[in-house]
């Protein structure tokens, strides 16, 4: 029993195989990844942040000028600049971190809760093994490992459509970090 079933049993009586509920753990994700990116809309000025981030650029190609050239004129010059920037590079990090540290504290509880779930929890997904590739599963286990590597279970199903529907979202909403 979860915490959360309140909220998870109205979807899983609404997804076509509850015993195996891939569409709720897919309505979910689309859910979080929708709110993510619309925080980050939010609370990023991503006009400051590019242009930070070009200012950041063209101080480091000085920078290695400056030590390629030996000189310690320029290299005292742009270490002056580089101390300029510091609290904009301090304000860039706050400004690209507030939506990870207001997101965080709810994505566990949603998660936790669908840990809790059992039906959520025991979610398995059988591919083929065309698929075991296009999806990099490979490299996915390097990070966690599976009995049996031809499936996914809901926390790597929960990662597959998250990651997906979030660069849709950030390609919809407009927003580009490079």
């Amino acid at each position: 029993m979860s915490y959360l079933d309140f909220l998870l049993n109205p979807l899983l009586s609404l997804d076509p195989t509850p015993s195996n509920p891939i569409l709720t753990i897919f309505i979910i994700a689309t859910i979080i990844a929708f709110i993510i990116v619309v925080l980050q809309k939010l609370l990023i000025d991503f006009d400051k942040m590019h242009e930070l981030q070009a200012e950041m650029k063209a101080l480091q190609k000085e920078f290695q000028a400056a030590q390629k050239s030996g000189d310690p004129k320029a290299l005292a010059k742009v270490q002056k600049k580089q101390a300029e920037l510091l609290p904009k590079n301090k304000e860039l990090m706050t400004m690209q971190l507030k939506p990870t540290i207001i997101t965080t504290i709810p994505i566990l509880i949603i998660y936790y809760g669908m840990i809790g779930n059992y039906a959520i929890s025991h979610v398995v997904i059988n591919i083929a093994s065309v698929q075991y590739y296009l999806l990099l599963i490979p490299v996915w286990n390097i990070i966690w490992t599976q009995a049996n590597p031809l499936t996914i279970n809901f926390f790597g199903w929960y990662i597959l459509a998250s990651f997906t529907l979030s660069f849709i979202f950030r390609r919809i909403f407009g927003l580009n970090t490079m």
